[in-house]
């Protein structure tokens, strides 16, 4: 069961204000996270266990591979979902750099929200939910 109170960047420390692609990267990636019909803490948690590993750009996540992030997942609790979730963020990851290059650059060549949420939903694996968390701040 999902907790109606919606999450922020603010409640994970993330300055988005900045505009560094690291808070960039990092409010992606706990969006991806929180994406899925997972328990709010779960997400949480397993999205600071991300931030202890150091695993917070595209390329730290594509060189931890895939065991690496399902020990990740697996300490946060995300067991349902760890092998399809490790697998999804490797694809995200190469995708977001081959077409993109950054988070930063993904937002920028988006002409408004709709054409961002439409960008977003591109890559396989993200849904409106996720377009929809992410959008939350922009």
């Amino acid at each position: 069961m999902r907790l109606s109170r919606k999450i922020y960047s603010r409640d994970l420390g993330i300055n988005l204000t900045t505009r560094k692609e690291s808070e960039l990267f990092k409010w992606f990636l706990a969006c991806l996270l929180f994406g899925k019909p997972i328990q709010q803490e779960v997400a949480k948690r397993t999205y600071f266990e991300f931030i202890k590993e150091g695993l917070t750009s595209p390329d730290k996540i594509l060189r931890a591979g895939w065991d690496k992030l399902v020990k990740v997942l697996d300490k946060g609790h995300y067991v349902r979902y760890d092998f399809s979730t490790a697998t999804k963020l490797l694809e995200i990851c190469e995708e977001l750099k081959a077409r993109y290059g950054s988070v930063g650059a993904l937002i920028k060549s988006a002409k408004n929200k709709k054409d961002l949420s439409r960008r977003l939903q591109e890559f396989k694996g993200i849904g409106p939910v996720t377009a929809r968390i992410f959008l939350r701040e922009f």
